[in-house]
């Protein structure tokens, strides 16, 4: 009895914290419409969403149309995409390498992704161009990975054989894109190659939004729908082959997901680190370890971290920074006060 009372206040907390989260959320995505060199308030903004919704005519200025449904509007979709993608993914694949220091590029998606897009900025590819080929690179770099491990692994310890594998693919990724650069012209392509790496949404448009939503919903879905798996995952692969789960199955399906929102969310944004590593582990503090819990929390903390993030970048100075640095200045100290937390305990 005693224990059925406890098993309903925790499910009722959850609740009330996933109502928080959403919350939250809505509320970021509506502040995100404000900020901004060009200001709107809050006033405004709800009557140009009402008079938008309900068909009223326009009595605003076509600038402000313009800021808000084509420049502000999709790069707040895409921010909050992104960084639930990439919290998603990291929240898979630490469960999966059963390792909590594990981030989304641990086999190689984003160094491949980043090599994609400079080789397609050297040679002067259009804006599509550099996103296919970040895209196709940041997939192959993990099927490579994936296939050396299994050639290598022989099933045995496949695991860490993938892990090792995926820091040797990046790795030589990474020199390719250091070659790339130091071939690229210095002028114009070394200074749009190093851009791009740092990560940015200023370029999105609602034509990206369209690839990410399908690449998010392609990527989510599954790993939503196996999550109940994953916490059978996490207590080790012999309990889950005990169980009737077909470990090689899932580890491909899972794999595959992940490296799908990687890559897209790298292939549209650039590389921006610390959202997979760090955000798990802020979920986790938040709704527990309960993969049922933790992935939808991972989705909804993610992608409002990521919109806070960006939102700083484009208002905290006149020139805009690059997502990528502030996501490291915050994350990194961030995860250390982890650490000692968890030493603490």
């Amino acid at each position: 009895m005693q224990a059925s009372k406890e098993k309903s206040v925790k499910k009722n907390n959850i609740i009330s914290i996933k109502i928080i989260l959403i919350m939250l959320v809505l509320f970021i995505f509506l502040i995100s419409f404000t900020m901004g060199r060009y200001s709107v308030s809050l006033k405004d903004l709800f009557y140009i969403f009402y008079a938008k919704i309900f068909g009223l005519p326009q009595t605003w200025s076509e600038n402000v149309d313009t800021v808000l449904f084509k420049i502000r509007l999709p790069r707040i979709i895409a921010a909050l995409l992104i960084g639930s993608s990439l919290s998603v993914a990291g929240t898979t694949y630490q469960c999966l390498f059963k390792n909590p220091m594990v981030s989304p590029d641990i086999l190689g998606a984003s160094a491949g992704a980043g090599f994609g897009a400079a080789m397609g900025l050297l040679v002067s590819f259009n804006m599509a161009g550099v996103q296919f080929l970040a895209f196709a690179f940041g997939m192959g770099a993990v099927l490579i990975t994936y296939a050396v491990s299994k050639v290598i692994g022989r099933s045995n310890n496949t695991t860490l054989i993938l892990v090792l594998t995926g820091i040797v693919v990046s790795s030589l990724f990474q020199s390719l894109i250091s070659l790339t650069k130091y071939v690229a012209d210095p002028d114009s392509k070394l200074p749009a190659i190093t851009f791009w790496l740092m990560g940015g949404l200023s370029t999105i448009t609602f034509k990206e939004i369209h690839i990410l939503l399908i690449a998010f919903i392609i990527g989510v879905v599954p790993i939503l729908l196996l999550r109940w798996k994953l916490n059978v995952i996490s207590f080790g692969e012999e309990e889950a082959k005990s169980l009737g789960i077909n470990t090689d199955r899932m580890r491909i399906i899972l794999i595959f997901c992940s490296t799908l929102l990687t890559a897209a969310s790298v292939s549209m944004a650039g590389i921006i680190g610390w959202v997979g590593l760090v955000i798990p582990h802020v979920t986790r503090m938040i709704v527990g370890p309960n993969y049922k819990d933790l992935l939808p929390g991972s989705i909804l903390i993610g992608g409002a971290y990521l919109l806070l993030i960006d939102n700083i970048s484009r208002t905290i100075f006149s020139m805009e920074i690059p997502l990528g640095i502030l996501t490291s200045l915050i994350g990194a100290p961030f995860f250390i006060s982890i650490l000692f937390k968890g030493r603490r305990q």
